[in-house]
């Protein structure tokens, strides 16, 4: 099956119904994890079942049920050696996920148990396989659109608890029920139009004024989904922040104080981290990548050198900079030269140590973001504040627990398609042009929204989409 054997109409999505796949639908990992599934999708899959299982070809055995759980072994049908002991899952096309035949055998987990059970799957005519082919057929089987499908695959890579509730709203549709929506008014506005091209000495005038003013509707409607495009990126992708800053201001306490770790090593020995260390972290709701670099300074140590060129490398790629200073010493011309470096990016000055000194000492006023802090006086205070002056420095404005819905880039892309499609509309109706000029964008409006869905969907959207999946899924 390839992606040029999708249907592009909206009532005649299918695929071949003579194909079974068969694929491990669980991560496999040496010496790690208790179970491990192989799952079959097709007409084939009940037959492949019973071929793997002796206990499912006695004659006493009933016929396969629906969401009912089998026990026994998996043998070799040449050789009839034991290969796994396992559960079998059944799923009637009614009921399962591709709206096809559907099994899972439950596996030992491991490496070896799990790929046996799929080869002797493959030596019964099952086809691998190919990446996100299970959520793709439950997307041309109707089960699912294609907002759906692309939040599985959010699901399965939600780094945060937030971005899974954002998924799983998209799962539920509730991505998919405003574009319907939008699709429809567009689909209406344009049987309206085009009933007057063709029938206009029978029907009665346009109402041009709520035209304009549903498509102005149209228009505030779009700009709300397009406005959800940074969270949602923010979410999937997260953010990198890179610590600089001189040796001995402290970044590396700043590191093991937000991570609540020992990840780095602490002394009051300049030049201590010769190299990045990071951490991961959820800021509320959003990933963070934290990376801690070496002090930045004239050195004559080769190593010291190296880990300072990955310092500067590390900022260079970071979304945003903390420069930390030491607050009792002040802005110092080191200070000023990390700075110039590294001001081409985000950058918000965290003055560290303020429990030394309590005399302000001069910051330049144009530096704009300064936070103060000292992660030995105040360590929660400090790391709330930094928190929130980060979110609001790259944008966000946000508080991810309240999101409902977000937009990925390709749905995006489509959205921005729309929005100047309607403005052409707008603009077709200010210049007075002829009816059939208005229905040539609302038309386009229409055919990119009905994209983002998959009613009108093509090779290359599909092919874009679930290449990125995982084979299992």
């Amino acid at each position: 099956m390839t992606f040029s054997d999708v249907m592009t109409n909206d009532t005649d999505r299918r695929i071949p119904t003579e194909d079974t796949i068969a694929a491990i639908a669980t991560a496999v990992v040496p010496e790690a994890g208790s179970v491990a599934i192989v799952r079959l999708s097709g007409p084939s899959a009940p037959a492949v079942a019973k071929a793997l299982m002796p206990a499912l070809q006695s004659p006493q055995a009933r016929p396969l049920e629906s969401h009912k759980v089998y026990y026994g072994w998996i043998k070799d049908p040449k050789t009839q050696e034991a290969v796994d002991e396992v559960l079998m899952l059944y799923m009637a096309r009614s009921r399962s996920f591709t709206r096809e035949e559907v099994v899972e055998f439950h596996c030992h987990g491991g490496i070896v148990p799990v790929q046996r059970v799929l080869q002797l799957c493959l030596h019964q005519g099952v086809r691998l396989a190919r990446p996100g082919e299970f959520t793709l057929r439950a997307f041309l089987n109707g089960r699912i659109d294609l907002t759906q499908a692309e939040s599985v695959a959010q699901l399965v890579g939600a780094c945060s608890p937030q971005a899974a509730q954002v998924a799983l709203s998209g799962l539920q549709g509730n991505l998919a029920r405003p574009i319907e929506t939008l699709r429809s008014h567009c689909l209406d506005l344009l049987a309206e139009i085009e009933a007057r091209i063709d029938f206009e000495e029978d029907l009665p005038s346009l109402d041009e004024l709520s035209i304009t003013q549903q498509i102005q509707a149209m228009k505030v409607e779009v700009a709300g989904l397009l406005a959800t495009a940074n969270r949602g990126e923010l979410l999937r992708s997260g953010l990198k922040v890179a610590i600089v800053g001189r040796p001995n201001v402290g970044k590396s306490s700043l590191l093991n104080l937000w991570s609540q770790t020992e990840r780095a090593i602490v002394t009051d020995l300049p030049g201590t981290t010769r190299d990045t260390v990071d951490t991961h972290l959820i800021v509320q709701g959003i990933p963070v990548q934290v990376i801690d670099t070496a002090g930045i300074r004239e050195s004559g140590d080769i190593v010291e050198q190296m880990g300072i060129e990955r310092s500067r490398k590390a900022a260079a790629q970071a979304d945003l900079i903390l420069l930390v200073v030491d607050y009792s010493q002040g802005w110092t011309p080191e200070d000023a030269a990390i700075y110039r470096e590294v001001a081409q990016g985000i950058v918000v000055l965290v003055a560290n140590k303020t429990d030394l000194s309590k005399t302000l000492q001069p910051f330049p006023e144009h530096l704009g973001n300064l936070v103060k802090i000292s992660t030995l006086r105040d360590p929660q205070d400090s790391i709330a504040r930094l928190e929130q002056v980060l979110l609001d420095q790259v944008g966000t404005g946000l508080t991810a627990a309240n999101m409902d819905i977000a937009i990925n880039q390709r749905q995006q892309e489509a959205l921005l398609r729309v929005q100047e499609s309607l403005e052409r509309v707008q603009g077709t109706m200010t210049q007075k042009l002829p009816l059939d000029f208005w229905t040539i964008d609302l038309r386009e409006a229409a055919t990119t929204l009905g994209q983002i869905t998959g009613q009108e969907v093509t090779e290359p959207i599909l092919d874009r989409i679930f290449s990125r999946f995982c084979i299992g899924k």
